[in-house]
């Protein structure tokens, strides 16, 4: 079990919203997914050719931020708002599935984005899921 099952089974309140193996699973994509777009665009800032990948740097970014706050957001239970949460998801989603869609153009030259690409579609498939249990 990851920390962040282990910390939803120890929230003392139940826990509304969510199906516990759905939401473990988008916090472990989502938080991963943040890890790996920060490190994609860092890689991405070594290549030669670095202005080619400026819209890829941008996108890992934006998608990193996202992942990383839809995490932080999506392990508070207290005060839960299915509206702010269903929001977040929706954004994570899109994030990864435009990162996803930038690093898999570059792919084939760097295994960097071809990775970072795998991990977001991981991400955007996990909020996915998340989304299709709250409604």
């Amino acid at each position: 079990m990851t920390n962040a099952g282990a910390m939803l089974d120890t929230y003392p309140q139940d826990r509304d919203g969510f199906d516990h193996d759905l939401l473990v699973a988008c916090l472990d994509a989502c938080f991963e997914c943040a890890q790996t777009c920060s490190a994609c665009a860092d890689a991405c800032l070594a290549e030669d050719m670095v202005a080619d990948l400026r819209k890829c740097i941008r996108t890992n970014l934006d998608c990193a931020d996202i992942c990383a706050t839809t995490g932080r957001i999506l392990s508070r239970h207290t005060g839960y708002d299915a509206n702010l949460s269903r929001s977040v998801l929706e954004a994570c989603r899109t994030a990864c599935k435009a990162c996803g869609d930038e690093c898999s153009q570059h792919a084939d030259k760097h295994e960097h984005c071809r990775i970072c690409a795998d991990a977001c579609r991981r991400c955007e498939q996990a909020c996915e899921a998340l989304l299709a249990s709250m409604h």
